[in-house]
């Protein structure tokens, strides 16, 4: 359904021929997960690789801090776990903690073990300091089901009505933190480039919506271009749609403007 919904213009043949493709990638992905647990920091720095690093050189530079946004899109645990070692930004990560705080603290400790700090809301403003001689990179994959329809952010994605979560707009407001689009493309099996696309690095000169509409629609167009590598494997637009959803997203850019662009 999913699959069909993003693609009304394909054929069942095509869709079909796009879920096998998925599911075999699917089939590389829960390996190399568990392979994620035990794997080198030498033998995932030779398998994940930057195309083009001169991008957050360059903010390192500046002293800027970054908001790293992606979405669920070929293996971006090995993001999590590598990202420290990638670049010069000491990394941060955004999760939301498991119901199991056994397996919560455990899996953590697993992805932070190269230098990655995973942080939650709870401990959200003690970590994004805007330290302009220690700027940070936090990786936020933008692509869950938000938890509430009236927080999220409303846009067309791949021809549905969709609820976006709106947080990477937010924090980039908030700390005036650049943000950059990443895309990890599958060079072969067990191997993957990162490619940086900078959305902005001065957030607060652009209008409500525009950064969660520009890095939104980039990865729409890579989930487009290559569909089998995003996780067709979850509910994702199970959110109930606003009503008056024009009257709704105005009252949004008001709330927006009032705290962002009163000045």
């Amino acid at each position: 359904m999913n699959l069909k919904n993003s693609f009304p213009d394909k054929t069942n043949q095509e869709l079909k021929k796009i879920e096998r493709k998925f599911y075999r990638h699917f089939t590389d992905l829960l390996v190399e997960s568990v392979k994620n647990l035990s794997i080198s920091k030498k033998s995932i720095t030779k398998r994940v690789t930057v195309k083009n690093p001169e991008i957050l050189d360059k903010l390192y530079s500046e002293g800027k801090s970054v908001l790293l946004v992606s979405g669920h899109y070929n293996n971006w645990e090995w993001i999590i776990t590598t990202q420290d070692s990638l670049f010069k930004h000491k990394a941060f990560g955004i999760g939301k903690p498991l119901t199991s705080t056994f397996w919560d603290k455990k899996i953590n400790d697993r992805r932070s073990r190269f230098g990655m700090t995973v942080i939650n809301a709870s401990n959200l403003k003690q970590n994004l300091k805007n330290d302009k001689n220690n700027p940070i990179a936090t990786l936020i994959l933008g692509d869950q089901s938000p938890g509430d329809s009236h927080k999220s952010y409303w846009m067309n994605f791949l021809h549905q009505d969709t609820a976006v979560v709106f947080g990477t707009e937010q924090l980039a407001n908030e700390y005036d933190f650049a943000v950059v689009y990443f895309i990890l493309k599958k060079v072969k099996r067990g191997y993957y480039q990162m490619e940086l696309k900078l959305v902005t690095d001065q957030p607060r000169t652009l209008e409500w919506g525009e950064v969660t509409e520009k890095h939104t629609k980039m990865l729409e167009k890579d989930i487009q271009e290559n569909p089998e590598f995003w996780i067709w494997t979850h509910k994702r637009w199970k959110r109930e749609k606003v009503k008056d959803l024009h009257a709704f997203k105005e009252q949004q850019r008001e709330k927006f403007n009032k705290r962002y662009r009163s000045n």
